[in-house]
């Protein structure tokens, strides 16, 4: 379905872990809308243990002014959200406070990005240490960790504007 992609190994020496990317969309839906999304989460191999892994993610996502949980942030109405992303030429370009992850993107995901203006971010304070970076990640188990109650009450979901380069 599709694979995630990693921000570094140096990361691994870090509370956070090695961090992870992974992109994809809904649908299409009833209505022919297809929303892409992006989650970060990390492996939980930070150099001391997932528990604090999974701790320093809390903490930087409530440092970014995110709240965690179920609420969605439209980044586009609360401006001093700190996240960017950019897409352009099948590349969507994250950027964090605590990391900057550029990931390549299928045609139909950065249409629709271009289309709704829009990106559904979840960053995942839980570690998925099952979903490494390099090899596939199936539709089934995808979902299974995206609408896990315990992910979605431990996570920040952030409606996020896209930009794209000016020519």
């Amino acid at each position: 379905m599709t694979s995630p992609h990693s921000v570094s190994a140096e990361r691994s020496a870090s509370p956070l872990g090695t961090l992870t990317i992974v992109p994809w969309t809904n649908g299409p839906t009833p209505d022919d809308s297809i929303v892409p999304f992006l989650m970060v989460y990390s492996l939980g191999d930070g150099r001391d243990g997932p528990e604090a892994g999974e701790a320093a993610m809390r903490a930087a996502l409530e440092g970014m002014g995110l709240p965690i949980g179920d609420r969605v942030v439209n980044a586009a109405q609360e401006t001093a959200i700190a996240a960017h992303l950019l897409v352009e030429a099948q590349q969507a370009v994250l950027t964090l406070p605590f990391m900057k992850v550029q990931c390549s993107v299928p045609a139909q995901w950065e249409k629709a990005a271009h289309e709704n203006g829009q990106v559904f971010l979840i960053v995942s304070t839980l570690p998925w240490p099952d979903a490494v970076p390099g090899e596939a990640i199936t539709e089934e188990q995808l979902r299974a960790f995206v609408t896990d109650e315990k992910v979605v009450t431990a996570g920040a979901h952030v409606m996020l504007p896209v930009r794209r380069v000016r020519g």
